[in-house]
C-alpha cells in the first residue's frame, strides 16, 4: 500500500481535488459553486462517471453538433460520460460530484467557456 497525497486545483468555478491518479484510472471530487458552469466540452479519449453527493445542477448532454439535452441533476444521481458526449454542468445550488475516470485528466477539448479558457485545457 502506498499513500496518497490528494491535489487540490483551483477553477473559476470552484475546485477539484484529484484523490487517486494512476496509469488505469482517476478519482476526483468536482465542486462547483452556485450559479457557477464547467466548460461545455468533450474528451476525445477520457472515460469518466459522475455521482451527485450535494446540490443541485442543470446538466447539458449531447452529441458534437448535435442538440444539448437538459436536466436537473441531485444527490444520488449517477452518470456515465463516454468518451465524444458533450457535456456541462451549471450548479444550482453549491454542487458536489465524485468523479472516476480514465486516466487522461487533460483530454479536454473546451467548445465553449465562461472564464476565457475557450479551445485549452488549463485550470
Amino acid at each position: 500500500m502506498s499513500e496518497v497525497t490528494p491535489r487540490r486545483v483551483d477553477k473559476p468555478w470552484g475546485w477539484e481535488l484529484v484523490w487517486a491518479e494512476t496509469d488505469t484510472y482517476a478519482g476526483k471530487l468536482l465542486f462547483v459553486r452556485a450559479g457557477e458552469s464547467l466548460s461545455l466540452q468533450v474528451h476525445e479519449v477520457k472515460e469518466e462517471s459522475w455521482l451527485v453527493r450535494e446540490g443541485r445542477a442543470r446538466l447539458e448532454l449531447g452529441e458534437v453538433a448535435g442538440e444539448l439535452e437538459e436536466r436537473e441533476i441531485s444527490p444520488g444521481d449517477a452518470l456515465h460520460l463516454r468518451p465524444g458526449t458533450v457535456h456541462r454542468l451549471t450548479a444550482i445550488e453549491d454542487t458536489l460530484v465524485i468523479e472516476v475516470s480514465t486516466p487522461q485528466l487533460d483530454d479536454v477539448v473546451r467548445l465553449e467557456d465562461h472564464y476565457g479558457r475557450e479551445g485549452t485545457s488549463a485550470p
